[in-house]
């Protein structure tokens, strides 16, 4: 027997008897040592059309190539290869694509320019199973284990180039000769997506970059690349304009950065550089650029502002005071007016853009609850004659009165306004009477009539005196949630109390209490939204994280189910948090590496085989689905010997045990329903998380499975209890997997047009998207954007801060402010990178000085430099890895601040080809790092005063004394606004890391890639 004739032996063997990927892994490398194979050759026989198969992959070979692949028995260009040979694009392309300049090339040489040899026949659909290889080949290249060396990158590229010309070839014919392959429209689309991402790791590629920078790659297959890019870019733009634009970037960039230079060529530009270096000795610092007029715009601190709240609230009281003072040198009352027109302003906008209804009411509360609070502290450092209440009073006079009437304008018969603006104005001026800001006597004269409500029947709150009440009396924490919703000036005491409570409760271990307290939260979102404009995550979410991870029985536990429940609830807090706002495990406060909350993020969506489970977990798992399935009840012996952390580590891996009982029918459907209807009790509930991510997960990834899954989903998710807390935490629980779940239903749809059962459940999440907060934009948002005529998203933002020029240039009492929204600067570096969003808002300043208005754009370009983001916010502990023993940097995308500053060091170069773009670099450079830099210490004459302390205290008549930390981190140092601030460095956060969470191929993301 021949070693081609063994191996088909084997390959047939193996898919009659559905080899399960680990046996096959153990016999292949038996079978490759007796009867070596070449990696083309093995290649073809694995993915080519069987005799008795001709339609379509099957799914198990895609799982056995990766096995394949992982012993280096075949290549990730032999794999393209033979994909290509048997590819249905091909029969699309009227076998034309033999002719093809560019030489293939490959282990035995076999083929090159002009020659290509029919292998037979081929697939009659393989465009799904294309798409899924190619994202499973992107993952090997974008980890860098491949390729392997640089043969293998040469061969990589000019398989690729095949791969393009074949498509644009296609899509080409389809235009001309329309109805052509109109029935796998959305799979083609599809394929040419996972193409575009495969084509961008392979230029990424570091090996990739160097043969193509050093001339490995032949001089006709580097212009044929650039040539085919050109055409295939397009095809891309509509299905995924992110991919075209990095395509479009590397290919009008990128390959003419490396480019080989002959040797002639080489030698005369270095003498050329030489000459030129020698004047750039010295740094950005010692370059002399002629300072522009400083000028604090109407829209910087809007812009500022409006970064803060855009997605999860990124409020930080040291970070804002140090920007306010930076921004304004020490000038009190223009920052005091500046502030809260800022702060109305970025209310106006959202409601004149049509904003969600949460969006508007965190704004609100943002405004009447936080500002006033911030005023307080500011107005410390006022003089006489300058009173808090003068400032407050010039500043209301400038408030946009269409948006924010006055009360004599809400009386008037012709007034179109609603109840939700007009009452801003009044509720803003009593909040400022409550922290002592105006007089009660001045709220008349400031709305213009007699105010139609008072302030609080309590008076100011104090945290000390609610913390006390809700210790005593828990009923009082429920009523003190709801008091968030409020907009009266007192929910700054309200949201702390409730911080303090959690953190009391957690170390008393009171969890009866807590259960309560964190169930009724993790059913109010937006109360979440308004207790981060006070406390950081960290303060809220470290207690309860520790509490779980240190979890014990009591030694004398009668019941358990009780346990569970408590349990369940307060861990269904931590994860609403966790994905409301993506959060990672630095920003919950975890600082072990065998912390339960951390292994459940991390890894709570996978599941484990049973070689990988030691027996206790092999007999907790028999226990649960003996208890589910077959006894039907959970008893106290099986929750006593399995604690909670155990239970929901195991929850994936139980999952997919149903799965197999029902794809091999080994569970009846009345099983199923039964065994289901315990995991939707209240003990149990918040298991499903972990459960439907991993069902979305293995929806996505495993086909042969998905009626088995659409059944446990339906039997989950359309689950119609009578327990009304249950219906609530299913709410609850769909919020936070309905992303995911939708994606892979929508994917299913796609694949399997036919089928009925996937609507109903897609109809029933409906309600539940949308409910992350986390600065994404929409698609029709997106839309709207990428299709600006002129050049898509880069023409959008530069017209965006040319809007804001304008309107700083004109900002009359009652013009909209600039239509704007941060997430477009934040879509803008997640699609097209930092660099080139940077060098966008670089030439509309160039652009703006030209006509005059350069110290209003230097001001506005600088305020989104400086705006925080997520992913680099102060996270608590940046740069430390927590899950590892080693400190070392985490990895994130470069923001705007870092880009500005590469680009700043290559500033006195860029000088002497164009002194004019050098200039507004450096000037931008220095702005920005200016209102970001931490002011030397030297305290205000007054005594530093905690805000948390000054929301607590009844001497507030007056003025607060300093500056102390609203993010409950513990800090105490003293921000003083007149005369300097604390010496450590508290804007590092800024800089901090975080996960890159765009890793579209890692497991369990089942999102688009850009978190739309």
């Amino acid at each position: 027997m021949t070693a081609l004739q063994a191996w088909q032996s084997f390959f047939s063997r193996s898919l009659a008897t559905r080899l399960d990927p680990s046996d096959f892994e153990s016999y292949v490398q038996i079978l490759s040592t007796k009867h070596p194979l070449s990696a083309s050759r093995t290649s073809d026989l694995f993915l080519r059309p069987t005799e008795t198969n001709a339609i379509s992959l099957d799914p198990r070979v895609v799982r056995y190539v990766q096995v394949l692949l992982e012993l280096k028995l075949v290549s990730v260009p032999s794999v393209l290869r033979a994909l290509w040979k048997v590819s249905s694009f091909r029969d699309q392309n009227g076998h034309q694509d033999g002719q093809q300049k560019v030489a293939i090339g490959g282990e035995t040489g076999e083929k090159t320019a002009g020659k290509t040899r029919d292998d037979g026949k081929r697939w009659n659909n393989s465009y799904i199973a294309e798409e899924t290889l190619f994202y499973r080949l992107t993952k090997y290249i974008s980890s860098g284990t491949v390729p392997h060396n640089t043969q293998e990158a040469v061969e990589l590229v000019m398989v690729c180039v095949q791969w393009m010309r074949t498509v644009i070839s296609v899509q080409h014919a389809a235009q001309e000769m329309l109805g052509l392959a109109q029935t796998h429209t959305a799979e083609m689309t599809a394929q040419n997506m996972a193409l575009g991402t495969l084509i961008i790791a392979v230029v990424e590629n570091g090996r990739v970059l160097h043969a193509l920078g050093k001339g490995s790659v032949p001089k006709p297959v580097r212009k044929e690349l650039k040539d085919t890019l050109a055409n295939f870019v397009p095809l891309l733009l509509q299905s995924s304009p992110q991919s075209a634009a990095r395509l479009e970037l590397f290919r009008t960039q990128t390959i003419l950065a490396i480019e080989p230079v002959d040797k002639k060529e080489r030698a005369a530009d270095k003498e050329i550089e030489e000459i030129l270096e020698e004047g750039m000795a010295l740094g950005v610092e010692s370059m002399v650029v002629g300072d522009m007029p400083t000028m604090n715009s109407r829209a910087g601190l809007y812009v500022y502002l409006n970064s803060l709240l855009v997605g999860r609230p990124l409020i930080d009281d040291n970070a804002i005071f140090a920007y306010l003072h930076n921004r304004y040198q020490g000038d009190i009352q223009s920052t005091l007016i500046d502030l809260i027109l800022a702060a109305f302003d970025v209310l106006a906008n959202a409601t004149f853009r049509n904003e969600r209804a949460k969006s508007i009411t965190i704004l609100r509360s943002f405004l009447i609850n936080k500002i006033p609070l911030l005023l307080a502290t500011l107005s410390a450092s006022l003089f006489p004659p300058l009173t808090s209440e003068y400032c407050v009073t010039e500043a209301l006079g400038h408030v946009d009165t269409n948006a924010f009437p006055t009360l004599s304008v809400m009386f008037d018969e012709s007034s179109t306004n609603n109840m939700f603006s007009d009452s801003v104005r009044q509720d803003f001026c009593f909040a400022c009477c409550l922290h002592g800001l105006i007089e009660e006597s001045s709220i008349e004269t400031l709305l213009g009539d007699v105010p139609m409500q008072s302030l609080p029947a309590g008076g100011r709150s104090l945290k000390e005196d609610l913390v006390q009440q809700c210790l005593s009396d828990p009923e009082r924490t429920e009523g003190l949630i709801d008091e968030l919703e409020r907009m009266d000036g007192n929910v700054g005491a309200v949201s702390q109390a409730i911080t303090e409570v959690i953190t009391r409760l957690c170390a008393n271990k009171e969890t009866m209490s807590l259960k309560s307290l964190c169930s009724q939260l993790a059913r109010k979102p937006s109360a979440l939204d308004v207790m981060l404009l006070f406390d950081k995550p960290i303060s809220i979410l470290q207690p309860l994280c520790e509490l779980l991870d240190n979890w014990r029985y009591d030694e004398d536990q009668g019941e358990y189910q009780p346990v569970y429940e408590e349990f369940g609830l307060i861990l269904l807090l931590v994860l609403s948090f966790t994905h409301r706002y993506g959060l990672s495990v630095v920003d919950l406060g975890i600082r072990t590496q065998d912390s339960f909350v951390a292994k459940l993020l991390n890894q709570g969506h996978l599941s484990r085989a049973m070689d990988d489970l030691t027996e206790q977990e092999q007999s907790h798992l028999d226990g649960w689905i003996r208890g589910l399935f077959e006894v039907g009840t959970l008893g106290d012996e099986l929750m006593s010997s399995c604690p909670p952390q155990d239970f929901y580590l195991l929850v994936p891996t139980l999952f997919h045990h149903i799965v197999l009982a029902c794809s091999t029918k080994n569970l009846t459907d009345d099983g199923l329903k039964s065994g289901l209807e315990y995991l939707v009790e209240p003990f149990l509930i918040p298991s499903l998380i972990p459960g439907i991510t991993w069902l979305s997960s293995h929806l996505w990834e495993s086909r042969g499975d998905a009626n088995a899954c659409v059944a446990i989903l339906t039997a989950l998710v359309t689950n119609s209890s009578s327990n009304t807390e249950a219906s609530q935490m299913l709410t609850a629980i769909l919020n936070i997997v309905a992303k995911n779940l939708e994606h892979s239903l929508r994917w299913l749809q796609r694949a399997e047009p036919s089928r009925q059962d996937v609507e109903p459940l897609s109809k029933a999440l409906r309600p539940s998207l949308g409910w992350e907060r986390r600065g994404a934009s929409d698609h029709t948002e997106l839309e709207s954007w990428t299709s600006s005529p002129g050049g898509g998203l880069v023409v959008a933002v530069k017209q965006t801060i040319a809007n804001l020029v304008q309107w700083s240039l004109n900002p009359g009492i009652n013009i909209n402010p600039a239509n704007y929204t941060h997430r477009q600067i934040l879509v803008g570096v997640k699609m097209l990178s930092a660099k080139r969003i940077l060098a966008t808002i670089i030439e509309e300043v160039k652009s703006q000085t030209e006509t005059g208005n350069g110290s209003i754009a230097l001001d506005v370009a600088s305020a989104l430099i400086c705006a925080p983001d997520p992913q680099s916010w102060d996270n608590g502990a940046p740069g430390i890895d927590v899950l590892g023993t080693e400190p070392r940097p985490l990895q994130r995308r470069m923001n705007l601040r870092e880009a500005l500053k590469n680009e700043a060091e290559a500033a006195p170069k860029t000088q002497k080809n164009d002194a004019f773009h050098a200039e507004t670099v450096v000037r931008l450079y220095r702005k920005v790092e200016a209102q970001l830099q931490m002011p030397q210490q030297t305290l205000m004459s007054h005594d530093a005063l905690d805000i948390n302390q000054a929301l607590d205290s009844a001497a507030l008549d007056g003025a607060m004394a300093g500056v102390g930390s609203l993010d409950g981190m513990g800090s105490n140092n003293a921000l003083g606004m007149g005369d300097g601030m604390g010496d450590s460095d508290l804007m590092h956060g800024l800089m901090g890391s975080g996960a890159d969470l765009l890793d579209g191929f890692g497991p369990g993301e089942l999102g688009d890639g850009l978190g739309f």
